[in-house]
């Protein structure tokens, strides 16, 4: 298991929910909600600056597939996103990759709904919480699988589309 500070992303239309790792990569935790800018200015520098305050290796991005693994039009905004994501990371050496993520939010807002949160009440602790569930998955993968989860998104390339192992 690598060690390092792990950041997660919840891609949304409106919010971008943000976790965190423990630097073992043990446990995640939520750190913010970030407003999505659609000239993709503000959430980025954002981002930039979380991953610099808690000293990231890499950030982990939610590719939201359907049931049978397709692509959907939320799969090419948050691939998009996530190359955009990765250009501005790679210059403070901080990799960037796409984890599957189905089913993070419902997982999410079941787990508020158990706490007594309403869906209405918690939009933006919805996307914390789901940004917590994708990562907590890739360190749970990268823990049991001895390798790093998803597939990282390749900076050259900005808007090719990636696979998820």
């Amino acid at each position: 298991m690598r060690t390092g500070v792990r950041i997660g992303v919840d891609v949304g239309k409106a919010r971008i929910g943000v976790a965190r790792s423990d630097f073992h990569g043990m446990l995640a935790t939520p750190v913010e909600t970030v407003a999505r800018d659609a000239a993709g200015i503000t959430d980025l520098a954002r981002l930039a600056e979380i991953a610099a305050e808690l000293d990231a290796f890499e950030v982990v991005v939610g590719l939201p597939l359907n049931m049978r693994g397709e692509h959907t039009p939320s799969t090419d905004d948050a691939t998009g996103f996530a190359a955009r994501l990765a250009a501005r990371l790679a210059p403070a050496g901080i990799g960037t990759r796409l984890v599957d993520e189905r089913l993070s939010t419902v997982s999410a807002q079941g787990q508020l709904r158990q706490a007594g949160k309403k869906t209405k009440q918690s939009r933006s602790i919805i996307d914390q919480a789901a940004a917590v569930v994708i990562l907590q998955h890739a360190l749970d993968s990268e823990r049991a699988q001895g390798e790093a989860p998803g597939s990282a998104v390749d900076v050259a390339a900005p808007d090719a589309k990636e696979n998820v192992e």
